[in-house]
């Protein structure tokens, strides 16, 4: 690759960096301002159930991806098949996300009795399935812009779209108790697909075309398959951690739980913010990773550790916003976070590092490290207050990250495996990475 290129490639890995992550500021800025409406019109308890409810939209949303998600940025078909594969890749993650709701609502006697009640209605089970679907297609939405290398349509769609939507509804959904929670929150995600769709038809001359030849995802299966497996387990505790608090401390703890994770992922959104900017161009070009997983390091480095430290040290003045019950409870929790939301980046960091290297099985152990590691802490110290679930999340992140971060020193010196040339599209269809 020419000299002159390599500037270019860390501009944008710069813009690209910077519209991811103010895609997760706007997103999260919005989504703080919603649980602070929510916590002022709705009990702790009602807060509790409904985030139990949230957690596992979030991870059935990602579940339904089967790893299609990452096979759009990481292998792109050519321009002539781009819609196709845009197009099979969304009807089979509309169709599985819910399908996993009703699954997950089926399995409830097994992992959540005190949310066995939604199952009695009909219109409840229907509609959750329904925003699950939405939730799903919004994750996927965001990988195909991140893959189209424009992340700032997804300041338009997950960001603003989906932010305001979900902000504007809790308050006037009162009188449904916590489905005025969950709800709102689906609200959002259906907004935000339809806002998506209406992009990618304007900006990416996305029409729906079905069929399977030229789409790559049956020649991908395994690496959408190992990215299925690690993401499951990455997400894993995402689910658990809120059932564990549920089970051992109950519904107030819980939503005091949730509301300090959703802080500290501000934090982390930095680091997953750089990670996906890295794996966006690492994978267009895997020759200049070296020197990418070096900027990117800095990046990450730089930004994450005064973050944390500004969140550590102002949590009770950011929690008293959502009342002085949350502030009492959920500090020691916050700080804890905080300070494990360098692990999380480094683990990020590392994960999105061995997705563009494709050591698929490395991948899967490091999440399945973390999973382990984290749920089994979490079990053993529930009993002990909220602040040592907190602990739990960031010493498993480091345990995952430092297994990766081996992995990844193993390998110094070896070749990315080479790949398929691809024909890449005209400059004027900005549809493949």
């Amino acid at each position: 690759m020419p000299r002159h290129s390599r500037p270019k490639q860390v501009h944008t890995v710069y813009r690209n960096s910077f519209f991811v992550l103010a895609t997760t500021a706007t997103t999260a800025a919005l989504g703080f301002l919603f649980w602070v409406v929510v916590a002022r019109f709705y009990s702790p308890a009602q807060v509790g159930i409904a985030t139990s409810l949230i957690s596992a939209m979030s991870l059935i949303s990602y579940l339904a991806q089967f790893g299609l998600n990452s096979t759009l940025v990481r292998f792109p078909a050519a321009s002539s098949d781009r819609n196709a594969q845009l197009t099979l890749a969304l009807c089979v993650v509309a169709g599985a996300g819910g399908l996993l709701a009703l699954g997950y609502l089926a399995g409830l006697p097994l992992y959540g009795e005190k949310l066995l009640f939604v199952r009695d209605n009909p219109v409840a089970v229907a509609t959750f399935a329904a925003l699950c679907a939405f939730a799903a297609l919004n994750q996927l939405a965001k990988s195909v812009f991140t893959g189209a290398r424009a992340p700032e349509l997804n300041v338009l769609s997950d960001g603003l779209t989906q932010g305001v939507t979900k902000l504007a509804l809790p308050a006037f959904l009162t009188g449904l108790g916590m489905y005025g929670i969950v709800g709102s929150t689906g609200a959002g995600f259906a907004a935000a697909v339809l806002c998506a769709l209406f992009l990618m038809r304007r900006r990416l001359d996305f029409r729906f075309e079905l069929r399977v030849g030229g789409t790559r995802l049956r020649e991908q299966f395994t690496y959408s398959l190992a990215s299925y497996l690690s993401g499951l387990l990455n997400l894993l505790p995402q689910l658990v951690l809120p059932l564990i608090v549920l089970h051992h401390l109950g519904a107030e703890a819980t939503g005091y739980f949730y509301v300090a994770f959703q802080i500290a992922a501000l934090l982390n959104a930095i680091a997953y913010s750089v990670g996906e900017a890295l794996f966006a161009e690492g994978s267009h070009d895997p020759s200049q990773l070296p020197m990418l997983l070096r900027r990117t390091a800095v990046i990450i480095a730089a930004a994450q550790t005064p973050a944390a430290a500004v969140v550590a040290g102002g949590s009770g003045l950011i929690l008293w916003v959502f009342g002085s019950q949350y502030s009492d409870a959920a500090r020691p929790l916050l700080i804890a976070c905080a300070i494990g939301s360098l692990a999380v980046a480094l683990s990020a960091w590392a994960n999105f590092a061995l997705k563009i290297t494709r050591q698929l099985r490395q991948l899967i152990v490091n999440n399945a490290v973390f999973a382990v590691v984290t749920i089994s802490l979490a079990l053993l110290w529930a009993h002990r207050g909220l602040v040592w679930i907190g602990w739990a999340w960031g010493l498993g992140n480091l345990a995952s990250g430092l297994v990766a971060l081996t992995a990844l020193l193993r390998r110094r010196g070896g070749r990315t495996p080479r790949e398929p040339h691809v024909q890449p599209p005209v400059p004027a269809d900005r549809t493949s990475s």
